[in-house]
């Protein structure tokens, strides 16, 4: 890659894909299906072993630096969830890498003649020393690429005695075996990365495999993976008290809706009775007092028929007093 074309790749890094207002590289979002999840979250295996043995060519979905940086800006704003994607993509490659291992050991348990038990786990025990051996040199020279020197003599120091414990069980191993199977015993399967290893490998092949992109890339995978399973586990746990803790809220919200409807009606009920009462006692005014207006009436009525009888009635004796005079 030139100079040009890395200075570029940091700015999409850096800055997303709006970084100089090209709305071309705009129209595929981060969300896109077509985007690779796990590219986003820096854990897709096409670019993890590129290079590698196992290198996986390129991915089928869309890697851009720019549109790994847009979502990590918007991640800090919201939740996207995009873990699950990549934790399923992840299970799939180390479900078929584990896979490919245990064929691999069939082929080879097929090709070896078979040991007693006793002779295998001393055969065990050298490979495990073995790789024990190629882990610590490769940390030592990693630490003294770093410059620091002192820590690095401390683990090749540690290597010494561990080469001296698989002197021993070589040894071991040796005794156990017929002369003419001893050297068909001599592979086994990596368990990280399904490579070959020899029981009789230097120190240097096991540095080189230990420290190798392939068995390292693969040990990032595995990592990445966990961290996933754990990222992934906790966001649904914290999702399903949230939706928990919503559906209570909205059920207590419920309970004081139906306490409140159920006070408003009450006092609706109150009202309606307090209103038939003050119409009922209204409407018993009433009648009294058209009663007593009836009454008022029947009895002037009354008074004036007796008035209006009592001068008839002096009327016409005053006019039989006037004949007789």
């Amino acid at each position: 890659m030139s100079a040009q074309a890395q200075m570029r790749a940091l700015l999409d890094q850096l800055m997303g894909t709006a970084r100089d207002g090209d709305e071309t590289r705009q129209r595929v979002k981060f969300t896109d299906d077509r985007v690779c999840k796990s590219h986003l979250l820096d854990c897709c295996p096409h670019d993890i072993l590129a290079g590698t043995r196992m290198d996986l060519g390129e991915c089928t979905k869309i890697h851009d630096l720019a549109l790994r940086a847009d979502y990590e800006i918007a991640s800090k704003e919201r939740d996207l969830f995009f873990e699950l994607d990549a934790m399923d993509h992840l299970e799939s490659f180390i479900a078929e890498c584990d896979r490919r291992t245990e064929l691999a050991k069939k082929r080879l348990a097929e090709t070896q003649e078979e040991i007693s038990a006793e002779v295998s786990a001393k055969a065990e025990k050298v490979h495990e020393l073995n790789e024990e051996i190629g882990k610590l040199l490769a940390k030592a020279e990693q630490l003294g690429a770093e410059g620091n020197v002192d820590e690095s003599q401390k683990i090749l120091m540690e290597v010494e005695k561990v080469r001296a414990k698989k002197k021993e069980a070589e040894e071991e191993y040796r005794n156990s075996m017929p002369a003419s199977s001893f050297q068909q015993q001599k592979l086994r399967v990596c368990e990280v990365c399904s490579a070959y290893l020899g029981l009789h490998d230097n120190d240097r092949r096991l540095a080189d495999h230990f420290g190798g992109k392939l068995h390292l890339g693969f040990i990032q995978i595995r990592e990445k993976l966990d961290q996933l399973r754990k990222t992934v586990a906790e966001k649904q746990e914290k999702r399903n008290q949230d939706r928990l803790r919503r559906r209570e809220e909205r059920e207590r919200e419920e309970r004081l809706s139906r306490r409140s409807g159920s006070r408003t009606r009450d006092r609706r009920r109150s009202r309606s009775r307090d209103r038939r009462r003050r119409r009922s006692r209204s409407t018993s005014r009433e009648r009294r007092k058209s009663s007593r207006s009836r009454s008022r009436d029947r009895h002037r009525r009354h008074r004036s028929r007796s008035r209006s009888h009592s001068r008839g009635h002096r009327r016409a004796s005053r006019d039989r007093s006037s004949k007789y005079k």
